[in-house]
């Protein structure tokens, strides 16, 4: 049974997505979020308590161990390197912590249209000095192509008793 959900697609649109834009190749980033521990297991990409809010007593905050998790799929076409940048900032866009860039190549096998990638970057003792609004932004080759939203807020002390 096929369901019509309203999308109008533009000329060019391949099963899944559409392959070109702008002149750029599109990488399809199907997975990009914060959690608290992802691995990669013979190209399974695991993911452990997703997570877009980190609550904290007091500030500066400082969140013990946590995951920034990517899967980006290649066409045959986007043979070659690349690289992925993550910055963390916050809604000043401030880095909260230094780049990260991680370069790579993408070959495809013989038989194969298209080459699903895992990424995994974790963070240890990741400060807040307040409360707000932050983003992990993401770009593939130089150009921006998402980010995970994160907001942290303060929470009321529990009252002695």
């Amino acid at each position: 049974m096929l369901c019509d959900l309203g999308f109008d697609y533009p000329v060019g649109r391949r099963f899944g997505r559409v392959s070109q834009r702008n002149g750029y190749n599109i990488m399809n980033v199907q997975i990009a979020v914060l959690c608290d521990a992802a691995t990669d297991y013979g190209g399974k990409l695991n993911l452990l308590g997703t997570f877009d809010t980190v609550l904290a007593q007091q500030m500066p905050a400082v969140h013990p161990q946590c995951s920034v998790a990517l899967r980006i799929v290649f066409d045959k076409i986007e043979e070659g390197a690349h690289k992925v940048k993550m910055n963390f900032v916050d809604d000043d866009g401030k880095f909260i912590m230094p780049s990260i860039e991680m370069p790579f190549d993408v070959g495809l096998p013989a038989d194969a249209s298209f080459l699903a990638r895992n990424f995994i970057i974790n963070i240890q003792q990741l400060k807040f000095d307040r409360a707000g609004q932050y983003a992990i932004d993401i770009a593939i080759d130089g150009r921006h192509d998402t980010s995970i939203p994160l907001q942290v807020k303060q929470t009321p002390s529990p009252a002695p008793g």
